[in-house]
């Protein structure tokens, strides 16, 4: 079971044990997780330590750590060095790949991203939303148009509100946003490594201290569905990142998806996406396993994930 630890209070000290993260406070254990069941670790709070035994350990099973600002957003992460078995050859292939094959694959990324906005907006009977697929349509090689942008421009003040700004240091919804978005770049940054690719190299993210810069390609797609519960929780009334909050972005991973008519969990149509695309730099063709936009019913769900007991 792939589970997100959150590490949100001070004095919290990670470390490893017989296949267990185990967490402590004051050299008292407060909790552990069996290894092969983390899928990323997320610290906030500033003050945590952890035993590089246990970094390792979890370089090893391909599980990120996350550290966040104090506005949730990533500022680090680790990452495994060894992955898949093929990963020289994949990296290879990746570096080689020309611009203008990086510009076809960007082209697909940013139409499915506006397709998934546009199904957003349709589920919940927006108008305007009619416009997106036409967009989507309209992306061409390296999105030359900056349609991302224009279909962005469109987007927020329809889903959220017209006073609504997309700030990543601003509190409130935005810290939701942050928070959400962490979790869904950990998972893509695992599936790119996993794939033998190098997350650092990106189609079009390409900032120099971006350790992301990969996963920020591949998780375009995948931002509404944290759009559309960050949304969900506004409307409820709830801005503040509280424990609550985090489960229900930390159960996002588990979402099923339709990818190639078959449903997969969030965490693996990343996978699927990212193993799509070392195919494609290996083989020279920009096709991209992505998946289909949810139904009005799906969409519903997302934004009312199932907020159960913690073990």
């Amino acid at each position: 079971m792939d589970r997100i630890v959150d590490i949100a209070t001070d004095g919290r000290h990670l470390s490893i044990h017989r296949g267990f993260l185990v967490v402590e406070s004051e050299h008292e254990e407060v909790g552990r997780v069996a290894l092969d069941d983390v899928h990323a670790v997320i610290v906030h709070a500033p003050g945590t330590t952890w035993s590089a035994n246990l970094v390792a350990g979890l370089a090893q099973r391909g599980a990120p750590i996350v550290f966040c600002g104090s506005n949730h957003a990533p500022v680090a992460v680790t990452l495994p060095l060894v992955g898949y078995h093929a990963q020289n050859a994949r990296m290879q292939a990746q570096l080689a790949a020309s611009k203008s094959f990086g510009k076809q694959l960007w082209r697909r990324i940013v139409a499915a991203k506006i397709e998934m906005q546009g199904a957003l907006l349709a589920a919940y009977g927006i108008v305007g939303a009619e416009a997106f697929p036409f967009m989507a349509r309209r992306v061409c090689s390296g999105d030359k148009g900056n349609l991302e942008a224009q279909a962005a421009r469109r987007y927020w003040p329809l889903l959220m509100g017209p006073d609504f700004r997309r700030d990543r240091a601003a509190e409130g919804i935005n810290s939701l946003l942050n928070y959400g978005y962490a979790i869904l770049r950990a998972t893509c940054a695992r599936a790119v490594v996993a794939a033998g690719l190098h997350p650092t190299i990106g189609i079009q993210h390409s900032n120099r201290g971006n350790a992301f810069a990969l996963a920020d390609d591949l998780v375009e797609p995948f931002r509404p569905l944290v759009d559309a519960l960050a949304r969900n929780m506004a409307s409820e009334g709830i801005e503040v990142l509280d424990p609550h909050a985090k489960r229900q972005f930390a159960r996002l991973i588990a979402f099923d998806l339709r990818v190639a008519g078959e449903a997969s969990p969030v965490s693996v149509a990343a996978a699927r996406l990212a193993q799509s695309l070392a195919r494609a730099f290996e083989t020279g063709r920009a096709e991209l396993a992505l998946f289909e936009p949810p139904t009005p019913t799906e969409w519903a769900a997302v934004a009312h994930v199932h907020d159960g007991d913690e073990p």
